[in-house]
């Protein structure tokens, strides 16, 4: 469970971000892999960041759910500089809560905070970016990730029937991600939240 010493160990999405770009400008990266291969991606993922975020427009549905949605929430996730899948949906998730002023966002780095990200392992593994949403009193109403289902389902059809390279599939999901525009993420949050929160206000 997500504590307030974890919280305040997180960061909001704005200064991830900042983080992320000095990062990119100076050729670091987070994480415990301080390698060539973890920099190259940080900077590329700052790229991709700008652009998610500057071109992800809040859907209807998102701006519906406004009125509805007055609990007032966290999401924290877990992510780090160089991951793909943090770089397309981190900004999708802050345009939602930038849209709802009852989310909070805070990011949380992975390797800074094992113990956090062992609770919330995806088959064993430290898959990110992985969302936790608490309420006010840290109760623990649901988690999502590492990315959309449709990817998920991909990526366990690969694993169990390899048609291409694992780095053929990143690519593809890339490509994916590009093609949708933070549409599918913003549509499975809000019916998270409606599970979560058991909203019947919320039609969709």
């Amino acid at each position: 469970m997500v504590t307030q010493a974890d919280l305040d160990r997180s960061i909001s999405y704005e200064e991830f971000f900042n983080l992320v770009e000095k990062l990119a400008k100076e050729g670091g990266t987070t994480g415990d892999d301080k390698s060539q291969y973890y920099v190259d991606y940080t900077k590329l993922n700052y790229s991709r960041m700008k652009r998610v975020f500057k071109t992800t427009l809040p859907s209807n549905e998102v701006k519906d759910t406004v009125d509805c949605l007055n609990d007032k929430l966290t999401w924290v996730v877990l992510a780090e500089s160089w991951c793909g899948d943090a770089a397309q949906n981190l900004p999708v998730m802050a345009k939602i809560a930038e849209t709802n002023p009852n989310i909070t966002l805070r990011v949380v780095l992975r390797d800074d905070n094992p113990d956090l990200m062992n609770q919330y392992l995806t088959n064993g593994g430290k898959s990110i970016p992985k969302l936790i949403c608490i309420d006010d009193n840290f109760n623990e109403l649901g988690t999502w990730g590492p990315r959309p289902k449709f990817l998920q389902d991909w990526l366990y059809k690969e694993k169990a029937n390899p048609t291409m390279e694992m780095s053929e599939l990143k690519e593809q999901f890339q490509v994916w991600y590009t093609k949708d525009k933070g549409q599918t993420l913003q549509r499975e949050m809000i019916l998270q939240l409606k599970s979560w929160l058991n909203k019947e206000c919320i039609n969709i």
